[in-house]
This record gives C-alpha cells, sequence and structure tokens, in this order.
C-alpha cells in the first residue's frame, strides 16, 4: 500500500519519504498474502475497485515501467468459483453487484460445474464444521452451483510486486528508509507536523499517510484520531495459509482455478510447481485470534489449523494428497469493524489513512494509491471530503468509485466479514 501510493503521490509532483519498520518492501504481511484477485464484495463500490485493479495488474509493465532488475511480478488469470446453494441471499446480493460493475461472470448448475472441474467434489457439506465435531464427516446433502468469474486469478510474487513500486516510485524522485521505527506523530494548531523516530529524530511535513498494515492503530493512537470513529480502531487478526502437493488434474494451466467454498469455510488456489495454497474464511466454528501485539506472535503454522484447513480442502479435492507435516505460514492482517478498509483523511489535518488493508485488499493496491493521492490533492483544493466526498474515474471499466464508501465517518457495513486473499 505504501509503495503505491508512494508512486502516485510522486506522479502528482509531491515529495514523498517512505519509512518503513522493516527491512524491505513488502517484507511484512504483504509477503504473507495469498495475492488473489477476486471480485466478489459486499458493496457496490468495494467491486468496482476490485474490478479496475484488475486491470491494472494486466497491466503491470506500464504501471510500474521496465526498470526493476528483479523483474515484475505476473498476474495468472485462472478465473475463480463461488460455491454457494440455490437461493443462497448473499450469492443474489453479489450477483446484482456483478452486474452492476460490469464484471463477467457465468453461473453453473451442479452438473456443469462437476464436468467443467472434474478435479472437484461438487457435492454440498456444510456449514463449515470444526474437525472435532462428528459432524464433520457427514455424507454430503446435495449438488452446489457455483459463479465463475473467468478474469479472476492471482498475482504470483506479491512482495515482488511491492518492490516493483518501490522501483517504480524512486525512479520518480521517491525516498524510502526501512528499519525506521516512528514513535510520534507531530503536531500543532490541529495540523499534522511531521514525525518522530525512535532514534529521536524529527522529520517535518505536512502530511502523514498511515500506511502501517497491523501497526496501524499504534501509528492512529499516536495521531491522536482512535476517536474519530469505530472503523480507525483497527485489530491485528492473525491468520494461516498452507501448502500442499496438488492433484495434476488442478494444477496451474490444467483446470486449476481459485475457488471460494464457503461450504466448507475454505479459499484455495493453484501455486507454482504444482502445489496449492489453503486459507480459510473464518467460519463460525473457527476462533479468531486477535494479536494485542503486533511484535509479539507466533509466525508457524499451528497443528490445528493446519488440519482443519487441509482435510476441509481434502473433502473438496479428494485426490489431495495431505502431508503430515505442516508446510505454510502464518501472519498478520489490519481489520475494521466491518472488515471493510478506511481510506480517508482524519480529524487532525494533513493526517491521511489507507488502513484495515491486508488480506483482502492486496489485489487493490493500485487504485489505493490512486484513492489516497486523489484525496490529498483534493484536500490541498481546498475540497472537504467529509461533506463533498471524491469520486474517481475508472481508467478502464468506466466505472466511478465513491470515495465516501471507505470514509471514516460511514456506518458500519454488512461485510462478508472475511479477509479471503
Amino acid at each position: 500500500m505504501g509503495c503505491s501510493i508512494a508512486v502516485e503521490l510522486c506522479r502528482a509532483e509531491y515529495h514523498v519519504l517512505v519509512l518503513d519498520k522493516g527491512p524491505a518492501a513488502g517484507a511484512g504481511s504483504t509477503s504473507s498474502s495469498s495475492a488473489i484477485v477476486r471480485f466478489n464484495y459486499s458493496t457496490l463500490d468495494a467491486v468496482m475497485t476490485a474490478w479496475e485493479s484488475k486491470h491494472l495488474w494486466q497491466h503491470w509493465d506500464e504501471l510500474v515501467g521496465n526498470t526493476d532488475e528483479s523483474g515484475l511480478a505476473r498476474f495468472h488469470e485462472t478465473g475463480a468459483l463461488i460455491l454457494g446453494s440455490e437461493g443462497d441471499e448473499r450469492t443474489a446480493r453479489l450477483v446484482e453487484l456483478f452486474d452492476r460493475a460490469c464484471v463477467p461472470y457465468e453461473h453453473l448448475d451442479g452438473d456443469e460445474l462437476a464436468r467443467r472441474y472434474a478435479a472437484l467434489d461438487a457435492h454440498r457439506y456444510g456449514p463449515p464444521r470444526a474437525l472435532d465435531d462428528e459432524r464433520f464427516w457427514n455424507d454430503a446433502s446435495g449438488r452446489l452451483e457455483a459463479y465463475l468469474t473467468p478474469e479472476a486469478g492471482f498475482v504470483d510474487d506479491p512482495q515482488l510486486a511491492a518492490h516493483n513500486l518501490m522501483v517504480a516510485a524512486r525512479e520518480r524522485g521517491a525516498r524510502f528508509s526501512f528499519g525506521q521505527e516512528v514513535t510520534a506523530v507531530l503536531r500543532g494548531n490541529g495540523r499534522v507536523g511531521g514525525v518522530g523516530l525512535k532514534d529521536g529524530s524529527k522529520l517535518s511535513s505536512r502530511v502523514v499517510v498511515n500506511a502501517a498494515g497491523p501497526f496501524s492503530a499504534k501509528v492512529n493512537s499516536l495521531a491522536g484520531v482512535l476517536s474519530d470513529s469505530a472503523v480507525l480502531k483497527t485489530r491485528a487478526l492473525r491468520q494461516e495459509v498452507h501448502v500442499l502437493p496438488g492433484p495434476e488434474a488442478f494444477g496451474l494451466g490444467s483446470g486449476g482455478t481459485v475457488v471460494m467454498d464457503a461450504d466448507l469455510g475454505t479459499y484455495f488456489r493453484p501455486h507454482l510447481g504444482g502445489t496449492i495454497l489453503v486459507g480459510g474464511l473464518e467460519p463460525e466454528c473457527d476462533p479468531l485470534v486477535w494479536v494485542d501485539d503486533p511484535d509479539d506472535f507466533d509466525p508457524n503454522p499451528s497443528i490445528e489449523t493446519w488440519e482443519a484447513q487441509t482435510y476441509r480442502l481434502a473433502r473438496r479435492l479428494p485426490d489431495l494428497g495431505v502431508p503430515a507435516h505442516p508446510r505454510g505460514l502464518a501472519a498478520l492482517y489490519d481489520v475494521t469493524a466491518d472488515w471493510l478498509p478506511v481510506y480517508d483523511r482524519t480529524s487532525l489535518e494533513g493526517f491521511f489513512v489507507a488502513v484495515g488493508t491486508s488480506g483482502n485488499q492486496f489485489k487493490n493496491a493500485p487504485m489505493v494509491g490512486r484513492f489516497l493521492s486523489a484525496l490529498i490533492v483534493a484536500w490541498d483544493n481546498g475540497q472537504d471530503h467529509d461533506r463533498e466526498p471524491v469520486r474517481l474515474m475508472c481508467e478502464f471499466t468506466g466505472n466511478e468509485v465513491n470515495l465516501g464508501h471507505y470514509s471514516r465517518l460511514r456506518s458500519p457495513a454488512d461485510s462478508t466479514h472475511s479477509v479471503l486473499g
């Protein structure tokens, strides 16, 4: 997020310095992302944002240039299946949003789903159960249907994508300083004045953007803006993603696709080297693991979560081989009260936020840079975003996103309650 914002602010002719507590661009939560590019969100502006972002990923070389000696991240268009049951209200709402945003999709009934994706068991087993629940092993109770969005997919190297953006920002004049921990947000006369660092130094700036991921709540606290609204009180959520050898019939380029399986409570996708990534959809049977201190959490996968996710996946992919030991990782994602991000100004003049982004917003990183740039330019021109929300026209899709949708002052949205991908 920070690298994307830096690129767009440089394009708007701002002088940009990016401070990162970590050792490199994208070395935190970004490097652990499943990097899924999908369009199924519960609000129209969110769907339009993801749909436009997909086109920016497709034009990645034009967006970042070809100056990164490390190479460029690549978007793989595998399509995405949204599994569901007939008559599901949430799915009906989603299809309506697809129509309004002009996102292509196709409905697959149970027979067509089984025909096209023979590696999948298309039966209904849900709702999701804990592994120690005897009902986990119940027989199927019918067939699933699905909606296919053929232009969805994933980015193969999320940390490389962040590096690409960093190089692009540097080419446009941005400076980056790693290993720098912000310990104070300077202020005076109701305006931001810069930041203070752990080494005691102070940096002056009339604009500060908080894009600190799981540490965003700490930075917002330093700025004294937590009282602005409930959605600025973000929390760090521990999540696990596991890697397994995938069935040959579900490999990249041989029938594998992104799958969002609410019936069993998982999502999964093919990856390079014949493997599959699998994560959870936060079903009610799985306790959420909130972390108070982002500097103190276990980054290793747990046996309990590994078993739950892989056994659920094995029901959907009967030919899956499940290794005896976990292979994967855990990371922290930055979550708001309604699980939707905040891209906005704050009550502290000049202090902007791009928070609540981790997990379900990686795909939108190219647009987030444009959002924050548009907000800051509008603020500089005297526009009161709280009263007159900034609107951004999408370059490729022609949709118009109302950035008021991401306001800190919004009423908590009825979201999908998932940081999927």
